[in-house]
């Protein structure tokens, strides 16, 4: 098997700190190879910029036992990650970000297109710290899109990891034909996870899909979830159809709880897990 491998972006803010914290867990449980990466906008910040990123290493990274790289490149954070992580041949991307007002500038304009487009998993982590026993609760919103069911071979594979509970929530529907669509999600979902031995739980939301996005946030709250777990946004998905407030919102979400985004499309966080359902 491929050596699994994930990229940080690092600009040596506290946040990326805590993201780089994320890694090494979710690294030591993956047995990843872990992949630090800078980014200067000058040829001569180039030098300096490696200097402090192997000394950061150095002074953050002492307790991964795994394999460690760093690279510093010139260019543009938001042009580059993807680029970074197929060269790199990345499964996952943890990236910090500054809450809400971050996010105006992560997600934003080129940088919110890369994060939907990009080929590789992220998970978006703010300034909570990750437990010494990493994620234990995930949360799991199912909605009516069928690319929604992707997502469970990659949670599974966390949950099994982190010895960790998934916990599914569905919007409720007042028309029958909805309801009928979202309960088999629910059970197939259940019953994926049923069969891997997964401890879970489900829930159906007080409100409509129309509500649905603050349910979710305020149920991983309630929780205390250290995941949350959702697909990147196309025009065909109700995701999509909500509009990028959806997104802003879990991953902004005030817990400061870690979001895993997913490309509906295709995925390399875990090569031998099959995508078909």
């Amino acid at each position: 098997m491929s050596q699994h491998r994930i990229l940080v972006p690092v600009d040596f803010t506290p946040v990326s700190t805590n993201a780089v914290n994320h890694a090494i867990a979710v690294g030591k449980a993956l047995k990843s190879e872990l992949h630090l990466v800078h980014i200067v906008g000058k040829k001569s910040e180039f030098g300096e910029a490696k200097g402090r990123l192997a000394a950061f290493a150095e002074k953050h990274l002492a307790s991964f036992d795994g394999q460690l790289k760093t690279t510093v490149r010139i260019g543009n954070l938001f042009d580059d990650i993807d680029d970074v992580s197929v060269e790199m041949d990345a499964n996952l991307v943890i990236m910090g970000t500054h809450g809400l007002k971050g996010m105006q500038f992560i997600t934003g304009g080129r940088a919110l297109k890369i994060v939907r487009e990009c080929s590789v998993p992220f998970i978006i982590t703010q300034s909570r710290p990750i437990r010494e026993t990493g994620y234990d609760d995930i949360v799991v919103p199912l909605d009516l899109h069928q690319d929604t069911k992707q997502k469970l071979a990659i949670v599974a594979e966390m949950a099994t990891y982190f010895k960790g509970r998934v916990h599914i929530i569905s919007p409720a529907e007042s028309d029958e034909f909805l309801q009928n669509q979202l309960r088999r999600n629910v059970e197939f979902a259940s019953d994926y996870f049923e069969d891997r031995g997964i401890e879970y739980t489900t829930k159906i939301s007080e409100h409509d899909s129309g509500a649905f996005v603050k349910d979710v946030v305020r149920y991983a709250a309630s929780i205390e979830a250290d995941l949350i777990s959702i697909m990147n946004f196309h025009e065909k998905s109700l995701m999509g159809i909500l509009g990028t407030s959806y997104e802003q919102q879990i991953i902004t979400n005030e817990a400061e709880i870690p979001v895993l985004v997913l490309n509906p499309f295709e995925t390399r966080i875990i090569r031998q897990t099959p995508f078909s359902f």
